[in-house]
């Protein structure tokens, strides 16, 4: 995907624990001034969010979505199975990175077989991590 003409106006943190959200939120302020940062702490509030629902009418559609893997309810792994449901045009725009504690080999391989799942990597997220997915994926 390098060298495509993605611009990154926003990002979207799906994470359940709200700690880790605004730990990460920082992260990201540091490293991008100007960058609409969204944080959600539901799988289902993250595709409320891509589609624009309810109070997330008028929000930036995400280039960048950080998502948990092990949350109540929804998973991450149910995230991408309806995030593959939408749009093509969601799809150009935004990737997803899945952060995670898990260290089951189990969940890098089944993340790699996934085409959305651009990145596996462990939290927390740091700006090299985020640098690394801006250079590969956006101008």
């Amino acid at each position: 995907m390098k060298g495509n003409n993605r611009k990154l106006d926003c990002v979207l943190l799906i994470d359940d624990d709200e700690a880790t959200n605004f730990y990460h939120t920082i992260v990201l302020e540091e490293e991008c001034e100007g960058l609409y940062i969204q944080s959600v702490r539901s799988a289902k509030e993250g595709l409320d969010f891509l589609l624009r629902k309810g109070k997330y009418a008028n929000t930036p559609q995400p280039g960048i979505i950080f998502l948990d893997i092990n949350m109540p309810g929804m998973t991450g792994w149910d995230f991408i199975a309806k995030y593959n449901d939408l749009s093509a045009d969601i799809h150009k725009r935004a990737v997803v990175a899945m952060l995670t504690t898990s260290d089951n080999p189990d969940d890098r391989q089944r993340a790699s077989a996934l085409p959305a799942v651009i990145e596996f990597v462990h939290k927390p997220l740091t700006a090299e991590i985020f640098r690394k997915v801006m250079e590969e994926n956006f101008n």
